[in-house]
């Protein structure tokens, strides 16, 4: 009789559990099998191996010379088996494995740290890689699980959840910077100061600074001393007094209280869609990803 892979496996586990049970009565209740079905099981495997697998009298089942090669050479296999689906039930009952982000500095600062710092004790078997991304990556090809993008910005295709409140951006400079140079009251004034610029990899130049007034826009390339690669180091050179620069709000409130920045143009920046926790559809999620988005999901003021 030809072998049957999908059912010799399933016939060699209910060998082994009566050849471990040395009985038909409590392997039949262990299996949930009636004993003549499990009986016939055997008989069946046997006939299909063209081996006697068990010796049988009324009162005892032991395996026969075949069988304990069997057992030898089945069981340890057996045993794996059942020790990856423990473990596979264990990760299935408790969220664990790894989560990739990519977000900016500010998104990860402002959205992704605060609900992080509140989940991730709870989770102790989720870790959580976050790549600082400017250039818009594309999260298939890098093999991240979710980017952090503002609202405006987030791609076609994708599901999109908010994670944060509406933002504003802030032009800032210190006060020896306005002492020495004037303020501007309109866009178009900056073109006469030294602006902080930031270039980002995807744009392959300098990032436009926008505002919005009561619907009269305005997206200007300015020109300055400084180009660096991230708001960070923006903000460093700003508090250095070495020109103004263009950057989210909440990044430089601090520093409005303490009396190191000051504001100005704040009627042209207008709030606008906050950040958005990006990802594919199609690809599934496991639980720490459920988890940790139940988290960062935004829900109002």
């Amino acid at each position: 009789m030809p072998i049957n892979m999908r059912d010799d496996a399933s016939d060699l586990s209910a060998f082994w559990v009566v050849a471990r049970e040395r009985s038909f009565t409590r392997a039949a209740a262990q299996l949930g099998l009636s004993q003549s079905r499990l009986s016939q099981t055997i008989r069946l495997l046997e006939e299909r191996l063209g081996v006697r697998l068990l010796s049988r009298t009324t009162r005892s089942v032991a395996p026969t010379e075949a069988g304990e090669y069997l057992l030898r050479n089945v069981q340890p296999h057996f045993e794996e088996i059942e020790a990856k689906l423990a473990t596979l039930h264990r990760l299935g009952a408790k969220p664990s494995g790894t989560v990739r982000f990519a977000a900016t500095e500010n998104a990860a600062t402002s959205v992704l740290w605060p609900a992080l710092q509140k989940v991730l004790p709870e989770y102790p078997d989720i870790r959580v890689e976050v790549l600082v991304d400017y250039g818009l990556t594309d999260i298939v090809n890098e093999g991240v699980d979710a980017g952090v993008r503002l609202g405006g910005m987030v791609s076609r295709g994708m599901i999109s959840v908010p994670i944060g409140p509406d933002m504003r951006m802030a032009v800032v400079a210190t006060p020896a910077y306005f002492k020495r140079y004037g303020h501007p009251y309109h866009p178009q004034d900056l073109r006469q100061h030294n602006c902080i610029n930031l270039r980002l990899p995807t744009h392959g130049g300098q990032y436009a600074w926008e505002f919005d007034k009561e619907g009269q826009k305005q997206r200007i390339r300015l020109s300055g001393q400084i180009v660096v690669g991230t708001a960070a180091a923006a903000l460093t050179a700003a508090l250095a007094g070495l020109g103004l620069a263009y950057l989210p709000e909440d990044a430089v409130w601090a520093y409005f209280a303490e009396g190191q920045l000051v504001r100005v143009l704040t009627d042209w920046c207008e709030p606008f869609s906050g950040y958005h926790l990006y990802y594919i559809s199609r690809r599934q999620k496991n639980q720490a990803f459920s988890v940790l988005l139940k988290a960062l999901r935004f829900h109002g003021e």
